[in-house]
This record gives C-alpha cells, sequence and structure tokens, in this order.
C-alpha cells in the first residue's frame, strides 16, 4: 500500500516543448495501433467480425502516426525523442490487457474507451499548449478526430457485427463511471481487506481482548483508507487520462479501502473473543475468495492466478497477524 507514495522522476506535461510533445504524440499511436492489432489477432479465431473492427481501428491510429511524423520531419528533422507516456507526469499504466490470455469483451471494450479518452484529452492538452499554429492544428484535429472515434467504432461495428450479433453498449456516462469511481474502488477495497489483516489478528491474539483488538482494526482501516484516498488523488489529476476528477476518485479508493479493513474488524464488537474470531477468520475467508472473484470478473486477471496472488498472498498476511501476536 504504502509503495503508492513514491512517484518516479517524471516530467510534468506543461514542461514538455513542441518537438517533444509530437515525439510523445507519434509514440503513442505507434503503441494504441499495436494494441488494437494485438487484439485483432487473438480475437480473429473466435469473433471474426469484432478483429475486423479492431483491424480498422489499428489502420485509423497508423493514420494519426503518419501525420504526426510527416510533421515532425518537416519542423525538427528525422530524429525523435525517446519518450513515452511512463515518462510523463499524469499518465497512467494501462493493464496489459492484450496480453492476457483471458479476457471478456466487456473488458475490452471499455479498455478501448479509456484510450479513446485518454488521447482526446491529451490532444486537446497539447494543442492548449501549442505555439507553432502548424502543430497546433493537428492536435486540434486529431482531438475532435480521437472524440469521434467511439462514433467510428459504432459505425465499424454495425457494418462488421450486424444490428443481432451487436452486445447492448455502455453509455459513455456508464463507462466514465467505471473509470472514475468503479476501478479505484475496487483498487481500494483489495488494497483494505488484505493490508489490515496482520495488525488486526496481530492485536487480537497478542490481546486476547475484543474491544482492542476492534479500535486496532478501526484504526488500521482508516488509517489505510486516508493513505490510499491521498495516493489516489495525487497520482493522477485526470487532465490528461480522462479519468475524472481527482477528488472522487480518491474519496472511491478511500471509503472503499475503509470498508475492506473493516470488515474482519467488526466481528471484535461481539464480547466474546473465541465467538469474534471466528466469525472473523470466516469473514477473512469469504472476503479473500470474493477479491479473487472481483480481480478474475471486472480486472480480467485470471481465475488461478488472482486466487495466488489474493487467497494465497493474503492467507500468508493473515497467518503472519496471528504468530507475530501469539509471539
Amino acid at each position: 500500500m504504502f509503495s503508492r507514495w513514491l512517484v518516479p522522476n517524471k516530467r510534468d506535461f506543461s514542461s514538455l516543448s513542441e518537438r517533444e510533445i509530437l515525439s510523445l504524440a507519434i509514440a503513442a499511436e505507434e503503441e494504441d495501433s499495436q494494441i488494437y492489432a494485438a487484439f485483432a489477432e487473438k480475437l480473429a479465431p473466435t469473433y471474426p467480425a469484432t478483429a475486423r473492427i479492431f483491424e480498422g481501428m489499428a489502420e485509423e491510429e497508423n493514420g494519426h502516426r503518419r501525420r504526426l511524423l510527416d510533421l515532425y520531419t518537416t519542423r525538427f528533422g528525422e530524429r525523435l525523442i525517446p519518450i513515452r507516456r511512463e515518462n510523463v507526469r499524469g499518465f497512467i499504466a494501462r493493464k496489459p490487457l492484450w496480453l492476457s490470455s483471458t479476457y471478456s469483451l466487456e473488458a475490452i471494450r471499455q479498455l478501448v474507451w479509456e484510450m479513446e479518452r485518454g488521447a482526446q484529452t491529451f490532444y486537446e492538452s497539447a494543442a492548449a499548449n501549442a505555439q507553432d499554429a502548424g502543430v497546433r492544428k493537428l492536435l486540434g484535429d486529431l482531438a475532435v478526430e480521437e472524440r469521434g472515434h467511439a462514433q467510428t467504432a459504432d459505425e465499424l461495428e454495425a457494418a462488421n457485427l450486424g444490428e443481432d450479433a451487436r452486445d447492448a453498449e455502455k453509455t459513455e456516462q456508464d463507462r466514465q463511471f467505471v473509470l472514475t469511481y468503479v476501478q479505484p474502488g475496487l483498487a481500494g477495497l483489495m488494497d483494505g481487506s488484505v493490508s489490515t489483516l496482520a495488525p488486526v489478528f496481530a492485536a487480537a491474539f497478542a490481546t486476547g481482548d475484543t474491544t482492542q483488538t476492534f479500535l486496532v482494526g478501526l484504526a488500521a482501516a482508516v488509517g489505510a483508507g486516508i493513505s490510499m484516498g491521498i495516493t489516489e488523488s495525487a497520482s493522477d489529476d485526470g487532465k490528461l487520462t480522462g479519468r475524472g476528477s481527482p477528488i472522487k476518485r480518491g474519496l472511491a479508493c478511500g471509503v472503499m479501502t475503509t470498508i475492506g479493513g473493516l470488515g474482519h474488524a467488526l466481528p471484535y464488537l461481539i464480547p466474546h473473543f473465541h465467538i469474534a474470531t471466528t466469525v472473523a477468520i470466516i469473514v477473512v475467508i469469504i472476503e479473500l475468495w470474493a477479491i479473487a472473484f472481483i480481480q478474475n470478473r471486472f480486472m480480467s486477471t485470471p481465475f488461478w492466478r488472482a486466487v495466488i496472488q489474493i487467497v494465497v498472498g493474503g492467507g500468508l498476511v493473515f497467518a503472519a497477524g496471528i504468530l507475530i501476536g501469539s509471539a
């Protein structure tokens, strides 16, 4: 949890020159094109019509890259600056869904929407900062085109899938809700549930007192919630990624972290220690398996990998708390 406080050395977007912005845009368009091509290749055997959608989107991004590259070479020559999203503050690392062997179409659609929304906000911010008229015009044009990519995707979908084969699409509002509230909330829930196991059960087995154990659990849950909430708010202002208000994301993450930590602390409101501990252990088992399910269902993590990461990892944290408390 606390490792999220560590912020790597990155450049502020406002400090980038026009040459650096164009280099970053070229690299981003190339990466997005490759991602869409990877989706097309993976989906072709099972969903050939959907694969054609991503082939069309990959070609769109390639077209953007070529236009950017033409302007760059005209203004600055052949040598690109090696700058990527991860070098700029405000960009969040994407989940490598295209590398996963198991994923849902809805997870892919959500990621694609996030990619297009992020590209739109990037070009809008870049155009606003550009001083050269030619650079400003191209970046502004690309912002408009990225805004229209959702419509392009719909047109590609209609042409390739037809009405009968199309799933009901989420509205933009629904997808923004996932981006702003659901994703930070799930991350907080998982962190709060696992990170507070050791202090709660260490306190329980060290003191044998339900009241003190509950107070330790409450403090750990609230402290983790504040920490995660501030970290989420500070990690991204939402201007480049389109992830929404940092305050809203921070609240969602902080509140869900606190709830995750309180789950196995609340049983210690029961005055009988052995009954409270038995209930708390049952709650922990349910929590860990529920988190594994959430990882698999909403974050496209293969189920058994999620089990190893969450159930086994959480079990080790749980055991560490008991051993430390019993020592």
